[in-house]
Order: C-alpha cells, then sequence, then structure tokens
C-alpha cells in the first residue's frame, strides 16, 4: 500500500468518519463542561498573550474564597491541552476532564491556541510554550505548585503535549527553569505529521510544507534529555494511531517512554472520556504523573 494513498490515509486519520456517532461524544463534552464550569471554582479567558485565542481557563487547587483568598497550595498542576486536528474544537469542550482531578488535589489549567489555517502547526507550537510560560509565572496564586506541572493532551493536544517535553524553555526565557515540564501524557498522540501533509481531508486545513513535518514531529527529532511521557491510545482506533503510538516510545526510548499502552474497547474520543473514568488505568496514569494517589 502506498503510505501517502488519499483514500487509505483518509480511513486511518479520519476519525469523525471511523466513529460515526462522534457527534454525541461532543454534544456530551460541551454540556457536561458547561455544568463543571459553573459548579466548580474557576477563572475563565484569562489571557496568557496578546493573540484572541491566547486564552486559558484555570481550576484553582482548593478553590477560591468570595473575594479571591486562596484556599490551597502547593498543588500539582496538570495542563490539558485539547485536540481537534490542530483545526477545530475549543478549551471550553474540555472541562469535563477537570473534576476528577480537582477533587485528587490538583490545580488544572485548559488553553486555548489559535487554529489551522490561521496559523501554522509550529506556531500552535510556540503559542503552548507561551500558555506554559505563563502557567509557571502565575500558577502560584492560583494554589499550584510551579515546580510540579504535568502536560497531558488529546490527538493533536497529545503531540503538542510531547513537543512541550523537547522545549528550550531557558533559551525561550531566562527567568524559565530548564525543566518546566516535568511530565506529559499523550492521548492517541500524533507523532509523526508526514501523513497529515497529504491526507484529503486536513491537508488544505494544516498547509503543512516538508521543513514544516521536521520541526514540529517528535518522533523525528532527538529524544529530550528529561521528562517523562506515558504514550497511550484506544485499542479500537486506527491501524495508524496505534502505529503512531507505538512509535514514540521507538524512536525516544523506553528511559524517556516507558509506558506505551493500547485501551480496550476505546475509539478515539472513548480514549479521552477514560482519563475523566476515575476507575480507569489511564487516570491513573495521569495521578501518578502529578504524583498523587488514586482514591479508594
Amino acid at each position: 500500500m502506498n503510505p501517502f494513498d488519499p483514500a487509505w490515509l483518509d480511513r486511518m486519520y479520519n476519525n469523525r468518519a471511523l466513529v460515526p456517532d462522534h457527534p454525541a461524544y461532543f454534544a456530551r463534552w460541551a454540556a457536561d463542561s458547561q455544568a463543571v464550569r459553573k459548579r466548580l471554582p474557576c477563572q475563565v479567558d484569562v489571557p496568557y498573550g496578546n493573540h484572541a485565542g491566547e486564552m486559558l481557563d484555570v481550576f484553582p487547587a482548593g478553590g477560591f474564597g468570595v473575594h479571591g483568598a486562596q484556599l490551597g497550595k502547593g498543588a500539582p498542576v496538570l495542563v490539558f491541552i485539547h485536540g481537534g486536528y490542530w483545526r477545530a474544537l475549543d478549551k471550553s469542550d474540555h472541562s469535563f476532564i477537570v473534576p476528577p482531578f480537582a477533587e485528587a488535589g490538583a490545580c488544572v489549567v485548559v488553553p486555548n491556541y489559535a487554529l489551522c489555517p490561521a496559523v501554522t502547526i509550529p506556531e500552535i507550537t510556540m503559542q503552548m510554550v507561551k500558555a506554559l510560560a505563563w502557567t509557571w509565572r502565575h500558577i502560584a496564586r492560583y494554589g499550584g505548585d510551579p515546580s510540579r506541572i504535568t502536560v497531558a493532551g488529546h490527538s493533536a493536544g497529545g503531540h503538542l503535549a510531547a513537543m512541550l517535553l523537547l522545549c528550550d524553555w531557558k533559551a525561550y526565557a531566562d527567568d524559565l527553569p530548564a525543566d518546566l515540564v516535568k511530565n506529559a501524557l499523550s492521548i492517541s498522540g500524533l507523532y509523526d505529521l508526514e501523513p497529515m501533509r497529504h491526507a484529503p481531508f486536513v491537508k488544505d486545513s494544516l498547509k503543512l510544507t516538508p521543513e514544516q513535518v521536521a520541526k514540529a514531529s517528535p518522533a523525528l527529532l532527538p529524544a529530550p534529555r528529561r521528562g517523562t511521557l506515558y504514550s497511550v491510545a484506544g485499542a479500537d482506533e486506527s491501524a495508524e494511531f496505534l502505529r503512531q503510538n507505538l512509535l514514540i516510545q521507538q524512536a525516544w526510548g523506553e528511559r524517556i517512554v516507558p509506558v506505551c499502552e493500547s485501551h480496550l474497547r476505546r475509539n478515539h474520543f472513548s480514549a479521552l472520556d477514560a482519563l475523566a473514568e476515575t476507575d480507569h488505568r489511564l487516570h491513573g496514569l495521569a495521578l501518578d504523573l502529578l504524583g498523587l494517589s488514586a482514591k479508594t
């Protein structure tokens, strides 16, 4: 099979076609997320930069008093990056992942980014660098510990989470620590972007060039010198998503990627649901990276 056969690429990577009931996932995520923002203390649409898309939501550790008094401090920080092939979805669709982590004692940050084709994937990557720099500089006022930052992401967000392990933080800004991101969890991540340059359903939106593929494909870049990545996918995902999942461990080695798993009875969208299910191994893996224990 030609690896860049258009029909084959669409069968392998077009998850909305692969999961016909995907609208039900999106509708439930949006409704549940709206309910979470009404129920839990949060600050929404906090700017981390000057671009219209550079906003994030913060769910403080321990909550805030009526006048903004901090109720918790020193909590591990989970930064969750949404998916959507870098061209769709929004942070407001993903607050549903917050409650179990807040209950476990974490501070949660959910950033947005500008979407393709208005920006390129390398530009989105740098937006996430900016969001993480903002988090390190400001999260203490929300009860988070800037020395305990873990990044998780789904699909395109999983790609971005992996890229953040590669960031040279000192080169970006002198005040940042070299190990700003300690750990990352990538759910159904994409690590080699070359197929996305050819897949008919996304190529016109992403407008990837060979140079961008080389610059923004984690599996094509040297392994990070520090940090840990857990890479997981749903066992019911396409053969290409399962290949991509294994690829990052092959490229970076088991020291950096000690966990590389596919979870039974999970498709591309239900794999993300597992992150918020307290009895699922994926949730436990996230707690492990955060240094938290599952509640019994």
